[in-house]
């Protein structure tokens, strides 16, 4: 399935399945969560760098807000996969009661489906994210960002849409077996995040388009 199929098959099924409602709340929480990391940073500074002259105690704030700022908007990708948690189950149910009726799991969705699991990506992820920072000085950060976050939101999202029928070990197998497919929805949903107002609404809409490739490569029709 082509990239193109993809994207045409997310729309179509964002407005299908009426996503909206979770998506304006998808994007309130992802807002709430980079403004407190922001502030939490700058508070930090505030609170333990205290210098004798307070203009420059108020520059460094602003400095170090700013940064964090810019930060946290690169670092977006990390934080989809915590947010998208929340509503993971709900929006997959919803996506395949209106266009895979017949391959629906039987069981109700959850609304707190794996968020100890999100949790523990989103701490591995904020560390590997760090430890790329300081290759921005040498012109290469953004490209070993991109890459990065393309494998771990491919294998994330994929493993989520698949395990939601195969479970955790079944959805990595059959990841590793389309890996073409997973880390190129990958780079594409790290691109989306990087986009100003679309990447609140990305957790969103990775689920639905990662709904879509496991669906195309599925082994089994059957739920």
């Amino acid at each position: 399935m082509s990239f193109i199929t993809l994207l045409k098959k997310t729309a179509g099924s964002v407005l299908r399945a009426r996503l909206f409602l979770l998506m304006i709340l998808c994007a309130f929480l992802g807002f709430v969560l980079v403004v407190a990391l922001v502030a939490s940073i700058t508070w930090l500074t505030g609170h333990f760098i205290t210098l004798e002259k307070g203009w420059l105690d108020t520059l460094i704030n602003w400095v170090v807000g700013v940064v964090s700022g810019v930060g946290g908007w690169f670092m977006l990708p990390v934080f989809i996969v915590l947010v998208s948690g929340v509503f993971q189950e709900i929006t997959i149910h919803k996506v395949e009661s209106v266009d895979y009726p017949d391959q629906r799991r039987t069981h109700e969705p959850r609304f707190w489906p794996d968020m100890i699991h999100d949790i523990k990506f989103t701490i591995k992820a904020l560390v590997l994210n760090i430890l790329v920072l300081p290759f921005y000085f040498i012109g290469i950060g953004f490209v070993l960002s991109v890459s990065l976050n393309s494998y771990l939101l491919g294998r994330e999202f994929f493993e989520s849409a698949a395990g939601y029928h195969l479970g955790k070990p079944e959805a990595r197998e059959l990841g590793r077996l389309n890996r073409k497919a997973v880390y190129g929805s990958g780079f594409v949903l790290t691109m989306l995040t990087l986009i100003p107002v679309v990447n609140l609404f990305a957790p969103i809409i990775a689920i639905v388009w990662m709904v879509h490739v496991y669906h195309a490569v599925a082994p089994s029709k059957k739920p």
